[in-house]
């Protein structure tokens, strides 16, 4: 089953996209030209909104921090899950969702793997052929993904594949590198006799990837993007130009188009670095996934011969996995080397409590995941706490301020401090 958008009302009505099945990433929605589906309504954000398709021939729409808001039958939604027969608002334009059978559509590939990559359900499965036209063809993407996913795995399976195989496979931590440090891991160092290479000039004949982008500041970002135009660097207190000639691949955790629309990433430096994108599924998705790479990592890590106890990977199939495959390694590690004794450390290696398990899209369990220091993860609980209570109380009140005010308990002109602020870390203006 694959769905097809008409846009029925707005400066773009008559207009139509169909979302195949099959369809590997996803798909945009907005004023940009880079967006699927363009829309030339002043009243929708350049990158309004997402689509892409979840289990259970469902359509998961995601709004990218818009200003103005997404509405689906009239209610106001930060996500939400679409069977067909809904109806979008975004701005002055009115979107129909409708379900379309695809019966003649590609079959997914075969295919349990991709390089470093490993799996063989149908979200995994359908990105490989994407993955493998990716490789080869040369340009800058953006991987996309939650923490433990697999995306700097799928980025050296991209270099490993592609034209720059035998040439140097470069990461540069963005948010592990101190800011002050930035510049030189870039572009390098030249301080009296010191000369030190940055990242760029490594990569040099090969590919670089650059993790969490967007914690570089926008200075720096307009001197990375002048140099990836020029295809040159100047090393930190040197002054001669360099020709560097890498590949250039983003990993990122973030939501990159909210990113852009909050002003933390300049957008010809996000459409440069983002001719594609892919975005890795969460284990949670990835429906049988979990048996697969368990089975495989055993093979790697326990004594030759020795199987996987049954009752331990029934108990992994039935955890959340927050961090995803990167727990999942962890934690079959931590069975091969320490068995029985690994039980009480480990959290898939025994039921989890009611209060500790994990259930899918988990925003709590999403922060944490993060591992972030206290203060940073319970102000980021806070302002998901406050973005959802004022969407609700909007809604319930018909988006009347004065009578959403009034039913929080608050003055009004605090709560309208809330909704400026929660407009703000989603991207609105």
């Amino acid at each position: 089953m694959g769905f097809v958008l008409r846009v029925v009302a707005g400066p773009d009505a008559g207009h139509t996209l169909a979302i195949p099945p099959s369809q590997p990433s996803r798909v945009l929605v907005g004023q940009s030209t880079s967006c699927e589906l363009c829309l030339h309504d002043r009243e929708v954000s350049r990158r309004h909104l997402g689509l892409d398709l979840a289990e259970g021939d469902l359509l998961r729409a995601t709004d990218l921090g818009s200003r103005n808001g997404t509405r689906i039958n009239g209610a106001l939604i930060i996500e939400a899950l679409l069977a067909g027969g809904e109806r979008l608002t975004l701005g002055a334009t009115t979107i129909e969702v409708h379900r379309a059978e695809q019966a003649a559509d590609e079959p997914l590939t075969l295919a349990t793997g991709f390089g470093r990559l490993l799996g063989a359900s149908p979200a995994m499965r359908k990105l490989y052929p994407l993955c493998e036209r990716l490789a080869a063809a040369n340009v800058p993407v953006v991987i996309e993904g939650e923490t433990g996913s697999g995306k700097e795995a799928l980025a050296e399976s991209l270099h490993e594949a592609g034209p720059r195989a035998s040439g140097p496979f470069i990461v540069l931590d963005c948010a592990a590198t101190a800011p002050t440090q930035l510049e030189a891991a870039l572009f390098g160092l030249e301080r009296g006799g010191e000369t030190r290479l940055g990242a760029l000039e490594e990569a040099h004949g090969g590919t670089l990837l650059l993790d969490e982008i967007a914690e570089i500041d926008l200075e720096l970002q307009g001197k990375l993007l002048r140099a990836l135009e020029r295809g040159e660097i100047r090393r930190v207190g040197g002054r001669q130009a360099l020709r560097v000639d890498a590949r250039v691949l983003v990993a990122t955790r973030r939501n990159l188009d909210q990113e852009v629309a909050a002003g933390r990433l300049r957008e010809d430096l996000f459409y440069r670095l983002s001719a594609a994108r892919i975005e890795l599924p969460p284990l949670r998705r990835r429906t049988g996934d979990v048996t697969v790479l368990a089975r495989h990592f055993w093979s790697r890590m326990a004594r030759p011969g020795e199987p996987p106890p049954e009752d331990f990977l029934a108990r992994l199939e039935a955890y959340g996995w927050p961090a995803n495959v990167r727990e999942l390694q962890n934690a079959v590690a931590r069975r091969a080397a320490l068995g029985d004794l690994a039980e009480e450390g480990t959290p898939a290696a025994a039921p989890p409590s009611r209060a500790s398990q994990v259930t899918p899209d988990d925003p709590i369990a999403t922060i944490l995941a993060q591992e972030l220091p206290f203060p940073r993860a319970r102000d980021q609980a806070l302002q998901l706490f406050e973005q959802r209570y004022v969407e609700d109380v909007l809604r319930r009140h018909g988006g009347n301020v004065a009578r959403a005010a009034a039913a929080s308990g608050v003055a009004r002109r605090y709560f309208q401090v809330i909704q400026a602020r929660t407009r703000k870390l989603s991207g609105g203006g």
